[in-house]
């Protein structure tokens, strides 16, 4: 195999070792020849002439887009091999996608581009060049990511790059906050939520009155068929245990339709309320059917409504995020099935994490169902619904959890409620400012994506301030209030 110096690696892949069929380059190579756009590049530069003025005024600069300009050589044993070779190598630059370029030369340097033009000629039967040309909108080329951890509150950051860097900033509570704010010293900074006056009562907008992890789940009584949705759920069967993590069904029972455990538990009853939920989920197989979810009720067991997650299709590995206010009525939106069947994933990974939040404030029912990778949601879906004629204004006293799988199929190897926990909403006066952020929650400031996140979702909570950078050499940034949360940053160093 024929390796240049400045063989290049794209997405991972390197070519010269991914194109070379035999260890006899004499008769199959891939080479790369040349390479240029990896250099110094220019300014654009916009002046304003002046009338009676020597010279000019400079209005801006600004860097252009990089071309990155790539020669190759491929040489295969025989006609047939060399056009497979080359069908191989189109297959590894996707259109419509930036690509990860990186060249043996410069190893510790990413570029990201895609690809732009291709000048290619057969030199004979078994040899082909092509120049292929890149273009990197983004004309900076970056280090691997580097993390930190603040110190009591701070952070000193030395950017070696030779242009400024985008921060990554992830606070975790470890206690209760009104507010959350980085700053650089600078007078930049970002802010989240309302530092309390010392005049003003600080107060919990919502108070936790049940959180189950599977420890205490045997406190819990088996639901009667008013608790559940009986006409998708027709049998209640099996045992409801815990595998250490969370709630898991010991067994299913037996039936010919959906069957499984389901339990209750009974909470003083309130009128505004949230529930917060997790599923994790490993189904491998298509032909596995399952259901789980969570049903909430009033005083009178009339259903307030429901969210979950299902598989109802043996030919597909199907993810259904179930979201409705009210009693079962049967399908789709005008019976109150706010998210459901049409906004079902096929095809889904093995392994599936779901945040679920259902909430009602007034006569406003609000849910959220987020699929979680990453630290990121993948795939989020929310409703909303008004109340108006006050028919499930009732106070939520039950809380029903259930795990169902379809008749004899395949049990899944995991169906897990990580946990559960339902908050009383309280009403937030004029002159009080409320917690925002909680123990355990993470905080995001994305200066790449110019996002603020709250436990990976985009937050509701006033942003103030503005998204920056972190300057060439040392930089200075602190981290408010004091003694609140374990911050780290995540950044890239750049290049030109």
């Amino acid at each position: 195999m024929i390796k240049s110096k400045e063989n290049i690696t794209i997405n991972g892949v390197d070519l010269a070792e991914h194109l070379t069929d035999a260890n006899d380059f004499y008769y199959d190579y891939f080479i790369v020849n040349s390479v240029s756009g990896r250099g110094i590049i220019g300014e654009e530069n916009e002046i304003i002439s002046v009338e009676k003025m020597d010279g000019a005024h400079a209005s801006y600069s600004r860097t252009p887009v990089r071309y990155l300009v790539v020669t190759i050589t491929a040489k295969g044993k025989d006609e047939n091999s060399l056009h497979k070779k080359i069908e191989r190598l189109d297959d590894l630059m996707p259109r419509g996608k930036d690509l990860v370029i990186t060249f043996a030369d410069e190893v510790d340097r990413e570029y990201y581009g895609r690809l732009s033009d291709v000048q290619g000629e057969f030199l004979s039967n078994i040899i082909y060049r092509a120049v292929l040309t890149f273009i990197c909108p983004d004309p900076y080329k970056y280090g691997q990511e580097k993390e930190l951890n603040f110190t009591d509150d701070s952070i000193i950051i030395d950017n070696k790059g030779t242009a400024t860097a985008k921060p990554i900033f992830e606070l975790t509570a470890k206690k209760k906050s009104t507010f959350a704010m980085i700053s650089n010293g600078d007078e930049q900074y970002n802010l989240i939520g309302q530092p309390a006056d010392d005049d003003v009562q600080v107060v919990d907008s919502r108070t936790s009155v049940l959180y189950e992890n599977g420890s205490t789940i045997g406190d819990w009584q088996v639901a009667t068929s008013q608790m559940i949705d009986e006409t998708r759920m027709p049998k209640i069967d099996g045992a409801m245990g815990t595998d250490g993590a969370g709630i898991r069904a010991s067994s299913y029972g037996t039936g010919n339709n959906l069957h499984g455990p389901a339990v209750f538990k009974e909470i003083n009853p309130i009128q505004d309320f949230e529930i917060e939920t997790t599923f994790d989920i490993n189904s491998r197989r298509e032909i596995e059917s399952w259901r789980m979810g969570i049903n909430f009720l009033d005083e009178n067991l009339n259903m307030l409504g429901h969210i979950g997650i299902k598989d109802n299709n043996r030919n597909y590995k199907r993810r259904v995020p179930l979201a409705r206010y009210g009693p079962y009525r049967g399908g789709g939106v005008e019976n109150g099935n706010l998210i459901g069947d049409r906004d079902k994933v096929d095809d889904a990974r093995d392994l599936t994490l779901f945040y679920l939040r259902a909430k009602r404030e007034g006569k406003k029912f609000s849910f959220f169902i987020g699929e979680w990778k990453s630290q990121r949601y993948v795939r989020e879906w929310s409703a909303n619904y008004i109340d108006v004629n006050n028919e499930y204004g009732g106070k939520l006293k039950y809380i029903t959890l259930y795990i169902a799988k379809y008749a004899d199929r395949p049990s899944p190897s995991r169906l897990r409620i990580n946990s559960v926990e339902v908050f009383e909403l309280a009403t937030v006066q004029q002159d009080q400012t409320p917690y925002i952020i909680y123990p355990g929650d993470v905080v995001t400031f994305d200066h790449v994506n110019d996002d603020v996140l709250l436990n990976g979702e985009l937050s509701k909570d006033t942003f103030f301030g503005d998204f920056f950078e972190l300057n060439k050499g040392v930089n200075t940034l602190t981290v408010s209030p004091s003694d609140t949360f374990d911050a780290q940053v995540k950044f890239r160093e750049r290049w030109r």
